[in-house]
């Protein structure tokens, strides 16, 4: 390998390079598509000459790998908090008071920048090379995407920047254009369209293979430059800019507004304007700039102080209720949806809208053949406001009162709105099923994740969970990306499980309200499957903490005949039964009940709560009266709020540990 090869190497990658950024970036492409083929076979042929020097920010490199099973949680550096929103002008001025009155009259300035319609993601990168990618997930924690967001040619794998260490957060979103050529395939392929391009986008970034995903014509718009968790630059604006240098694209239909009147001119600028943009805004969002002054107004538990979005009211159509009919979720919970004539709504043709519950059709006092007034919320979720006029053949509705993919029982428990398929195998929430049952915390079934459920499920080789323990080697190695070691491990996996005892089983069930405790409270109340099975309600609200909603789930649970027929195949499984409780006589913390709450410097709160019930102490969710002491870690929210009004004792870690010494 000569100097002149290394040479030409790294001219052809700074070339393509310049030609992403001057193509998907700053939409200006200086050379054809056809050129720029000719220049990325050019830089294939010489690294598939030369192996050894092909780098991971290469232009070739952005889609690699084989598909993966699935993806890992991966912890974000500070949390990527929600914004509040501003749904009127009064709501908005509402905002900015409380921004003067924090500063105290200080002068300020707003950033005002379009809202895009996708899906937060944090983006890492170190010496200059991106090496992680993550989405929003619960904003403390989300999935690492890092291959599948290579794949956005937006996106720079390689950056020029002085900052050793830094993350950029942004939104990755689809076109319209890209969005309606998806659409365009699928009906070529006679395929369900997908319903809007939010959707589409983070479907796409979460796929297991990252060449779909690279078909997707994903882009990424970046707002926040981060090192070490925190704002790098005293101003938004300033950035912003900064990122636009670095060679991210930043959105340039942005603003900085001296005061809340142009604030508000911008926002009716582009509620005017949105129609002409090539993706979906929903609203904008409005940022003091300062980052000092961001620092003095702080946050609250969900959201900055410094920052609103001011949505866009959404847009109505008319149209009429062809029919009403139910679909079962994956959860089991029994969903009427609204059969719609096809109406365009902002853009995007409407053929149907949740109708959510029995409650919400009495609400509206809807039934098919009615004039209604439909919207998309946020521009996104078609809902039925409103009737207009009733039909003159009306066809009013009534929930079934047998499930209607496996004709099972189906409860509505009293206090709540959902009405559900228990039967725990029911082909429309199999999937839900067994994915909960092999959760951590519940049978720890590692390596069952959704792809290989996914496949289980359509293959036809497991239709109930306790088809989980006739799988063999055989069967398992014939699924996709599912090796010989992988297959093994998991069939040990699922052995292991017949050692786990009956709290852990109980959980597994998925009877609806019987979490953890509540199954370990049931165990130890009444000892075995089989007595908790003969157990009428009554009986049942005996146990510690079970009331009437509970106890009536669980006998309901167990009328069912098809779960009935689970529990005794999972008994012939070779299952754990039966419950010893394991008595605990004195200890330090005997007697006392707690709550723990927020995040704790070093314990976990299950590692807590295991210190606790080993020093006889008892661990609820909620705060009452009966509460002793709420255990308070960082973002400790309303428990510890209602905590304090109730006069209970408030420790933190170290005084809880104290306590346990």
């Amino acid at each position: 390998m000569s100097i002149d090869t290394l040479a030409q190497l790294e001219s052809l990658r700074a070339e393509l390079r310049k030609h992403e950024h001057l193509y998907y970036v700053l939409d200006q492409p200086a050379v054809s598509d056809a050129e720029y083929d000719a220049l990325m076979r050019q830089l294939q042929a010489l690294e598939s000459a030369h192996p050894e020097l092909i780098t991971a920010d290469s232009p070739t490199q952005r889609v690699g790998g084989k598909p993966r099973e699935g993806f890992v949680k991966a912890r974000h550096s500070s949390p990527m908090l929600s914004l509040d929103n501003a749904l009127n002008e009064g709501e908005l001025r509402d905002f900015d008071r409380r921004v003067r009155e924090l500063l105290n009259g200080a002068p300020f300035q707003y950033t005002a920048e379009l809202k895009l319609d996708g899906l937060s993601m944090a983006v890492h990168y170190r010496d200059g090379q991106m090496v992680q990618a993550i989405t929003r997930g619960d904003g403390s924690e989300g999935e690492d995407v890092t291959e599948n967001a290579r794949t956005i040619r937006s996106l720079p794998l390689k950056v020029k920047s002085n900052l050793k260490q830094f993350e950029v957060r942004g939104e990755v979103l689809m076109s319209t254009r890209a969005f309606d050529r998806l659409n365009a395939e699928r009906d070529a392929q006679q395929l369900p369209r997908y319903a809007n391009p939010r959707n589409s986008a983070a479907g796409s970034l979460r796929m297991l293979d990252p060449t779909v995903t690279a078909s997707r014509q994903l882009d990424f718009y970046t707002y926040f430059l981060l090192v070490d968790g925190k704002q790098f630059f005293g101003s938004h604006w300033v950035s912003l800019e900064a990122l636009s240098n670095f060679g991210f694209k930043v959105n340039t239909l942005r603003r900085r507004c001296a005061d809340l009147d142009e604030l508000l001119a911008f926002i009716r600028e582009w509620e005017e304007k949105r129609d002409s943009l090539p993706y979906e805004i929903d609203g904008v969002v409005a940022k003091v700039d300062s980052i000092p002054q961001q620092e003095t107004l702080g946050w609250t538990a969900r959201a900055p102080r410094w920052a609103i979005a001011s949505k866009y009211p959404a847009r109505q159509s008319e149209t009429t209720v062809e029919a009403i009919e139910v679909q079962v979720g994956r959860t089991g919970t029994l969903t009427p949806v609204a059969h719609l004539a096809p109406v365009l709504v902002s853009g995007v043709t409407v053929t149907r809208a949740t109708l959510h519950n029995s409650d919400e059709i009495e609400r509206l006092g809807i039934a098919a053949g009615d004039r209604v007034v439909i919207e998309r919320s946020g521009d996104v979720i078609p809902k039925v406001v409103r009737v207009i006029s009733q039909g003159a053949d009306r066809r009013p509705f009534s929930m079934p009162t047998h499930c209607p993919v496996c004709n099972g029982d189906v409860v509505r428990e009293e206090g709540e709105s959902a009405t559900r398929c228990i039967n725990t195998n029911c082909p429309a929430r199999l999937k839900e099923s067994i994915l909960h049952f092999a959760k951590r915390g519940v049978m720890d079934i590692d390596g069952m994740g959704e792809a290989v459920v996914d496949q289980l499920v359509d293959k036809g080789l497991v239709k109930s969970v306790a088809d989980l323990y006739q799988l063999t080697l055989e069967k398992l190695v014939e699924l996709e990306r599912l090796g010989t070691k992988s297959a093994e491990n998991l069939i040990n996996n699922i052995i292991r499980t017949q050692t786990f005892p009956l709290p852990r089983v109980l959980n597994g069930l998925g009877i609806p309200f019987v979490g953890e405790r509540t199954a370990q409270i049931i165990a130890d109340a009444f000892g075995s499957m089989d007595a908790i099975m003969q157990a009428d309600i009554d009986t049942l609200q005996r146990a510690d903490e079970v009331g009437p909603k509970v106890a009536h789930s669980i006998h309901s649970f167990f009328q069912e005949a098809r779960n009935q027929e689970l529990v005794e195949r999972l008994r012939a499984a070779g299952l754990i039964f039966y419950h010893q409780r394991a008595e605990r006589t004195g200890g330090a913390l005997a007697g006392s009940t707690f709550v723990i709450t927020g995040t704790l410097p070093t314990l976990s709160r299950e590692d807590a709560k295991k210190l606790i019930e080993e020093a006889g102490g008892k661990v609820t969710d909620s705060v009452t009266k009966k509460t002793n002491y709420l255990v308070a870690g960082e973002k400790a929210g309303s428990k510890l709020e209602k905590a304090r009004t109730l006069g209970i004792e408030i420790l933190d870690e170290a005084a809880l540990m104290a306590k346990l010494a």
